[in-house]
């Protein structure tokens, strides 16, 4: 599937006009509902097949945090044939106790998924409690950039930040709210 005709996909799919409050606490007359793109099995292969072209060379495991970077964590594990694990947004008190579910070795060079980008806070704290836990995070690649200061975020706490799109891609000025 062609960038532009994927592009055009995700924004019929999940693109949502009213009152939204995102997950930064800020709120936004237009929503960008990852569930309706990560649900497509058309739309999931074709965001697996562009990050799977995009991953640093060297990538050694693929990670995506809880909820909304879990299916596309599976996906380009699938089609790049990398290992995943997930990122849970609090370690578990039950069974293993993990914060991550899956292997993570000492040393691994990690892309870390992520559906959308606000603020970039839920993927700093992934990448750092990655990175605290012996990987070396090479990437934070996201499906949809939304243009309000993630890239600026993961940049200032000396992440790499990639984005598939962003919310131009999908027709949207980011300076509508």
């Amino acid at each position: 599937m062609q960038r532009d005709e994927l592009a055009a996909k995700i924004a019929e799919s999940s693109v949502l006009r009213g009152n939204f409050t995102l997950r930064s606490g800020r709120t936004s007359t237009w929503y960008i509902d990852k569930y309706r793109f990560t649900t497509r099995p058309d739309v999931l292969r074709g965001i697996a097949e562009l990050a799977t072209s995009m991953l640093p060379e060297g990538t050694t495991r693929l990670a995506g945090a809880e909820l909304g970077g879990v299916p596309l964590a599976a996906a380009v594990a699938m089609a790049a044939d990398k290992p995943c694990l997930y990122v849970r947004n609090q370690k578990k008190d039950y069974g293993t106790a993990q914060r991550f579910e899956g292997v993570l070795e000492e040393g691994d060079k990690v892309v870390l998924l992520e559906d959308i980008a606000t603020s970039g806070g839920q993927a700093i704290e992934a990448a750092r409690d990655l990175e605290a836990s012996g990987a070396q995070v090479v990437q934070i690649l996201v499906t949809v950039d939304r243009m309000q200061g993630a890239r600026e975020a993961v940049e200032a706490a000396g992440f790499r930040f990639d984005s598939m799109f962003t919310v131009r891609d999908l027709g949207i000025d980011p300076d509508e709210d």
